[in-house]
C-alpha cells in the first residue's frame, strides 16, 4: 500500500516538560522548549505529571476498539433553551429528544422555579431514560429552562459530574451554563485559575467559564459574561440561565450552530438545530450571530444583543452539513438536505461510476448524497441497506466471525436490490475505514457483482480541535494511505472522494466562511499552552 505524504503542520508550539535533578527550587524552575514545526495534535504526547492533571480537551480522543460498527465522527453536544413558557422544562425535554443524535451518553435540564431558585436534574443515558420518571420533569416546573445532551470523551468512562448544564452559586446568585464546542485554551485557563485558588469539581472545559464569570470584576452579569467569553479561544455555543434572564452566546468564528426561534405565545427558544424548534412549534427567526450575546429578560420578555469582539473571519464547521445535523434542519442558514444533495451531485460529476446499475446510500446520513448522485448520474436509486436502530452498542465479541454477525444486526442488505448488480455505495464520510470495509464485504456476500464506493466529502486527514470527537491522526485511514491503499483495504472495486476544490465550489463565495481543517489541516485557532507554574509546599 502506498503511503501519503504527510501534510505540513500548522502549529508552532510543542510543550516539553523537563524533569531536573537537584534542589526542589531547581525542580520548580523548569524550562519550556518549543519545536519549530510540530503537528497541532502533538500535544497528545505530553508526558508530564502536570499535564496529567488536565483532561486532554484541546485534542481529539481515540475511538475505543469495542465499537467498530460506526466510524463516523461524533458530535459532542446539543443545546435547547426556552424562556417565557410555563412548561419550559417539558419543551426543553422534547427539544433534547430531537437533538439526541448530538449526544447519547448524558442529558440534563436546569429550570427556574416560581421562587426564582434554579433546579437541576441530570443523568447518564438517553433523554428518555434520564427523565423516565415523571417526577423528575415535574420538579422542574417554571417559566425558563436550558437543556443539554452530550457524548463523553470516547474511550473514557461517562461521569455524572460532567453532565451539563452545570449549576453554580456565586455572590450575586445562581447561574447555570450549557456548552457545545471545545475550548482550545482550556488547559492554560484552568492552570491560571487553579494557581489563584480556584477549585474544580469536573474534568469539563465548561467549568472554566463559570470560574471566569465568578472572578470577573465587570458589572452587570451581561458584562461578566462578555468579559469571560472574551478570554475563551476555540469553539463555543453557550446558554446561561439565571433567576430572571437567559443568555445565548456564540464564539466569534461561529464554529458550532445556535439558532433563535419564537413560539406563538411569545416564548423565546434557542437550539443547536432548527429541527428542535419545529418539534415544539417555534418559528425559526435567525442564527445567533458569531460573536453575539443575546439576552432575554423573562420579566418583560425583552430581547437585547451585544457584540463580544470586533468581527473575525467566520469559520462554521462544514461537517455539520456533511454529517452531524439532521437533514430537516436549517444550519448556518442552509437547508442541510439541500447541501447533502448538492454534495452527491458534485460527486457524480467528478467521479461517475460508469457501467453501474444502482445507487444505494449508507443509512441514514448518506441518503441525500446518494439521491443527488442518482439524479446527476441517471442511475436508479434504491434503499439497498436497512439500518436496525435498536441493537445498541456492539461490544467486542470473542471471534471475528461473531463480530461480523453483529454488523449484520445493524445493517442488513436487501438481496433483491443487490444480487447480480454493479452497486454504487454512497456514504457521507470515511474516517477509519472499518465501517466501509464491512459494508463492502456485506454487499459481496449478498451477491453484488461489483461494489463502487463513493464518499460525499474529501478525505479526512486531520483531527478536530473544535468540539467533534474524532480519532487521532494515526487512526485516520486517509492520513496513512493513498487512495489506492484505502481502496484495497476496504475491498471495493473503485473508490472516490469529493475533492476539496469541488466542495469549495458548492459554497462559492461562502467557502472561506467554513472550517475544513479535518480535510485541509488549516486550523483557524491553535491551542494555547499552560505556562509553567511554581509549586509551593503545603502549609502545615
Amino acid at each position: 500500500m502506498g503511503m501519503a505524504t504527510a501534510a505540513p503542520s500548522t502549529s508552532r508550539l510543542l510543550y516539553h516538560h523537563h524533569h531536573t535533578t537537584g534542589s526542589r527550587r531547581q525542580q520548580q524552575q523548569q524550562r519550556l522548549r518549543y519545536s519549530p514545526n510540530p503537528s497541532p495534535l502533538a500535544l497528545r504526547r505530553r508526558l508530564s505529571p502536570a499535564g496529567a492533571l488536565f483532561p486532554d480537551r484541546v485534542t481529539p480522543f481515540s475511538y475505543s476498539a469495542d465499537d467498530e460498527s460506526d466510524d463516523h465522527p461524533r458530535e459532542e453536544c446539543g443545546l435547547v433553551g426556552v424562556v417565557g413558557d410555563p412548561d419550559a422544562a417539558s419543551l426543553c425535554y422534547l427539544g433534547l429528544q430531537k437533538l439526541q443524535h448530538r449526544g447519547e451518553e448524558g442529558a440534563g435540564i436546569v429550570s427556574v422555579g416560581g421562587d426564582g431558585k434554579l433546579n437541576s436534574v441530570t443523568g447518564l443515558g438517553l433523554v428518555a431514560d434520564v427523565f423516565g420518571d415523571p417526577s423528575r420533569l415535574a420538579s422542574l416546573a417554571g417559566p425558563a429552562a436550558i437543556g443539554h445532551v452530550r457524548y463523553s470523551t470516547a474511550g473514557a468512562v461517562a461521569s455524572l459530574r460532567n453532565v451539563q448544564p452545570f449549576l453554580a452559586g456565586y455572590r450575586f446568585g445562581q447561574v447555570a451554563v450549557a456548552h457545545n464546542g471545545n475550548l482550545v485554551n482550556y488547559q492554560a485557563l484552568r492552570s491560571k485559575l487553579e494557581a489563584r485558588g480556584s477549585i474544580f469539581n469536573t474534568t469539563s472545559d465548561t467549568e472554566v467559564v463559570l470560574h471566569l464569570i465568578s472572578t470577573s470584576l465587570a458589572r452587570p452579569l451581561l458584562a461578566r459574561i462578555c468579559d469571560a467569553c472574551e478570554r475563551l479561544a476555540g469553539a463555543y455555543s453557550l446558554l446561561f440561565l439565571t433567576a430572571d434572564k437567559m443568555f445565548a452566546v456564540r464564539d466569534p468564528h461561529g464554529f458550532r450552530p445556535l439558532v433563535l426561534g419564537r413560539r406563538r405565545d411569545g416564548a423565546v427558544v434557542f437550539a443547536s438545530e432548527t429541527c428542535a424548534l419545529d418539534l415544539i412549534d417555534a418559528a425559526y427567526e435567525r442564527e445567533v450571530e458569531p460573536g453575539e450575546v443575546v439576552m432575554v429578560d423573562r420579566r418583560d420578555m425583552s430581547v437585547s444583543s451585544a457584540c463580544l469582539v470586533a468581527r473575525v473571519p467566520r469559520r462554521a464547521c462544514v461537517f455539520e452539513h456533511i454529517y452531524f445535523s439532521l437533514p430537516n434542519s436549517v444550519v448556518f442558514s442552509h437547508d442541510v438536505h439541500e447541501r447533502r444533495t448538492a454534495f452527491g451531485r458534485a460527486l457524480a460529476e467528478e467521479s461517475p461510476a460508469l457501467g453501474a446499475d444502482v445507487v444505494i446510500p449508507v443509512p441514514d446520513s448518506g441518503f441525500y448524497a446518494a439521491l443527488g448522485f442518482s439524479r446527476e448520474s441517471g442511475l436508479e436509486f434504491q434503499q439497498g441497506l436497512i439500518r436496525w436502530h435498536y441493537s445498541g452498542r456492539s461490544f467486542i465479541q470473542p471471534t471475528q466471525a461473531v463480530r461480523d454477525l453483529a454488523v449484520k444486526l445493524k445493517l442488513a442488505p436487501v438481496h433483491g436490490v443487490i444480487r447480480g448488480k454493479s452497486v454504487v455505495v454512497v456514504d457521507d464520510s470515511l474516517v477509519r475505514g472499518t465501517t466501509s470495509s464491512k459494508i463492502v464485504r456485506l454487499l459481496r456476500d449478498a451477491g453484488a457483482r461489483e461494489v463502487h464506493m463513493r464518499i460525499a466529502s474529501p478525505p479526512v486527514v486531520g483531527s478536530c480541535l473544535y468540539g467533534i470527537d474524532t480519532p487521532s491522526d494515526g487512526e485516520l485511514i486517509s492520513n496513512q494511505m493513498d487512495l489506492e491503499g484505502v481502496r484495497r483495504l476496504i475491498g471495493s472495486d473503485s473508490l472516490a472522494f469529493l475533492s476539496l476544490d469541488k466542495l469549495h465550489s458548492i459554497y462559492g463565495e461562502e467557502a472561506g466562511d467554513y472550517c475544513d481543517a479535518c480535510f485541509s489541516r488549516k486550523y483557524p485557532v491553535l491551542p494555547t499552552l499552560p505556562e509553567p507554574a511554581v509549586e509551593f509546599d503545603e502549609e502545615d
